[in-house]
C-alpha cells in the first residue's frame, strides 16, 4: 500500500470516527 493510500484511508476513518461521536452526542 503507497503512502497516500495509507492516509486516505486514516483519514476515511478519522471521519467515520467523527460521524459515530456526533451521532451519539445528539
Amino acid at each position: 500500500m503507497s503512502v497516500f493510500e495509507a492516509l486516505q484511508l486514516m483519514i476515511a476513518f478519522a471521519m467515520l470516527v467523527l460521524a459515530i461521536k456526533d451521532g451519539n452526542k445528539k
